[in-house]
């Protein structure tokens, strides 16, 4: 298995979810594998694999997917993505398992490809230096200043950045341009995003972690005196892609023929 291609638990080993969605992603170069659905089978298996995502339904065997977890965060410091999955639409729930630590929470039915798009939006890899994966380097761009994935602004400036890094017109208009582009492909309006963007680099600000932010930035901590702008945040990171995918000539090219359907790909799934 190449070094950066993301490992998948899918707690399900039937053939109608679980082995059918593992075929699913291991067709699109993600390692996705089974398990029963068994809390202690679950854990055993993260902390001997150690996938970079475990795909869960909401309730599992004697458990559910709040204290499955809360058990893995007791035992493991750095633990996968958990995307969860539940029969019924319950904003409670949902709200319950973001705050334990859920990255996504996903209701029935839905179609495998939206789980790709999922995995691609939560993910967090240590990517190698010759990674050509667009969608990865900028999930693990905006993820690493702490940005939270469940919320709007994420997907909004996640888009943003690959649209700006593929047309850098953007950069100059992002009110009359940038903003209504990313309100189209979400079906939402302008205002909405430029909001829900300044929201979440607010967000990844207010946590004070300012070492990550002066690292992504490339300055000492005590030169950031104030919340990085929308227009500063997007095209520093933007700079970051199009140097990474130049080095990596193969990428680059392949970048530039980046599908945008990816972008509104379950973009009318609920985000809380």
């Amino acid at each position: 298995m190449d070094k950066t291609t993301l490992k998948a638990l899918i707690c399900d080993d039937s053939a109608e979810f679980g082995v059918n969605l593992a075929s699913y992603l291991n067709q699109c170069n993600i390692y996705a594998y089974t398990r029963k659905n068994d809390e202690s089978i679950i854990i055993n298996s993260i902390i001997k694999d150690a996938p970079d995502l475990v795909i869960t339904n909401l309730t599992l065997k004697n458990s559910d997917a709040i204290e499955l977890i809360i058990k893995v965060r007791s035992i493991l410091h750095k633990i996968p993505q958990f995307v969860v999955i539940s029969e019924i639409h319950n904003s409670y729930i949902e709200r319950q398992l973001i705050e334990c630590g859920a990255s996504y929470t996903l209701s029935k039915p839905f179609e495998n490809k939206e789980i790709y798009d999922i995995i691609k939006l939560v993910a967090i890899k240590h990517l190698s230096s010759d990674c050509d994966d667009a969608e990865l380097i900028v999930t693990n761009l905006i993820r690493s200043v702490g940005i939270p994935a469940h919320i709007k602004g994420y997907r909004y400036i996640r888009t943003a950045i690959l649209e700006c890094a593929q047309n850098y017109n953007y950069l100059e208009h992002m009110t009359k341009e940038l903003y209504p582009h990313v309100a189209e492909i979400y079906q939402t309006t302008p205002e909405r995003v430029e909001r829900a963007i300044r929201h979440a680099i607010e967000m990844a600000w207010n946590k004070n972690d300012r070492e990550a932010m002066s690292e992504f930035f490339g300055c000492n901590a005590k030169n950031l005196v104030s919340r990085p702008t929308n227009s500063e945040f997007i095209a520093l990171a933007s700079d970051k892609l199009i140097m990474h995918m130049k080095r990596v000539n193969s990428g680059y090219r392949h970048f530039l023929n980046y599908d945008k359907n990816h972008n509104s790909a379950s973009s009318n799934q609920s985000i809380l």
